[in-house]
């Protein structure tokens, strides 16, 4: 996804959140008022170069393009781009990346 069209500054990070799954591991369907609750899990599309510190110097971010993380809930700005939704948020918000 190195083509994507935007390129976010600073320590900010955009993320592609995945849709909440409607269906458990053992077939229970969820009520519509469980899956619609916002989804706090997806996959970095696009870093940003990272943050200056007091020094001056560039700090990476942690993450990279195409790690599956978990966010704040109410973390970041959601924006619609060709019909898709991304959200783009600070490093700070992002709470763990998913292994496996």
């Amino acid at each position: 996804m190195s083509d994507f069209r935007i390129r976010p500054l600073a320590d900010r990070v955009v993320i592609k959140p995945q849709a909440k799954e409607e269906k458990t591991k053992s077939g229970l369907f969820l009520p519509d008022t469980a899956s619609k609750e916002k989804p706090q899990e997806g996959v970095v599309v696009a870093v940003g170069e990272g943050k200056l510190d007091d020094n001056g110097k560039r700090v990476p971010v942690a993450v990279q393009v195409g790690d599956s993380v978990l966010f704040a809930k109410y973390a970041g700005t959601e924006i619609k781009l060709d019909d898709e939704d991304y959200l783009i948020l600070a490093e700070k918000d992002i709470l763990a990346v998913v292994q496996g």
